[in-house]
């Protein structure tokens, strides 16, 4: 599956990110190449770094990802 599905990286940033069952992932801060970097929380921040490969879709608000609660700590810096 292609990461990119038509979805327009500039118009994410500093929209929600979401995993499986609503999971927050906190908010985009950052598109790379081939990573999302997201960030959640105002004092005890949590970032994740997300393979685009693994977006789902962007609803106009949140980004989406096939990513679940569990394996969100597999992207946590």
């Amino acid at each position: 599956m292609s990461g990119n599905l038509n979805i327009n990286w500039s118009d994410v940033i500093k929209k929600d990110a979401r995993g499986i069952d609503d999971y927050d992932l906190g908010e985009v801060q950052e598109i790379s190449e081939d990573y999302v970097i997201t960030e959640r929380g105002v004092v005890d921040k949590t970032k994740f770094v997300i393979p685009k490969t693994l977006t789902s879709h962007f609803d106009g608000h949140n980004l989406h990802f096939n990513v679940s609660e569990q394996d969100a700590s597999k992207y946590k810096q």
